[in-house]
């Protein structure tokens, strides 16, 4: 489904009797779309994947919704968007090990491996070293978020209970964190 026609479809609903979750929703979906696909094509590298991933998020969601009542839309959306990225990739490494168990042994060592450049090095080191220096300047509290949502895979829910916080307060901390990492990557993608 292009996105003009997800886009009609979110602007007229609202004519045709729509709940009010699903118009709460759509309004998060529009307001999220950029920050969900960004993330989805981070994850999966590539960007016609992304676009497919955001879609059937948008009908996933919408399919839930319609069977019972979500109260936390915004984190149900992201962790529908992350959990479809996670199958896609799962299923992408499954066929990968499978193509090689295809392949002969001899046929694949004989492959050589991606060289990456002196440059890509550089850049990956330089993007790791501002990534380190700006995450050291966030609170210890905002630290934990990070860590415990990214590195251990926490649920915002999860975090919140841990740190003994609001879900809105993690929701907050991490959209900021990540609007701070995806500002350090954009700095430097600049020539």
């Amino acid at each position: 489904m292009p996105f003009e026609l997800m886009i009609s479809i979110i602007i007229n609903s609202n004519r045709s009797g729509i709940t009010v979750s699903q118009s709460r929703f759509n309004q998060v979906f529009l307001t999220q779309r950029v920050i969900l696909l960004r993330t989805l094509q981070r994850m999966v590298n590539n960007h016609s994947t992304a676009e497919d991933l955001l879609q059937e998020t948008y009908l996933r969601v919408t399919r839930a919704l319609s069977e019972r009542p979500i109260d936390h839309l915004e984190p149900f959306v992201y962790q529908t968007a992350r959990n479809l990225a996670l199958d896609h990739l799962r299923s992408r490494r499954i066929q990968a090990r499978t193509l090689q168990e295809d392949v002969p042994l001899e046929i694949l060592q004989s492959v050589a491996a991606p060289i990456s450049t002196p440059e890509d090095a550089t850049q990956a080191e330089q993007l790791l070293e501002h990534l380190s220096i700006s995450l050291g300047q966030l609170s210890a509290r905002q630290q934990q978020i990070f860590i415990l949502s990214r590195l251990h895979g926490c649920s915002y829910q999860e975090i919140a209970d841990q740190l003994d916080v609001s879900l809105s307060t993690v929701q907050k901390e991490l959209k900021l964190i990540m609007a701070i990492c995806v500002g350090v990557a954009e700095r430097l993608d600049r020539p």
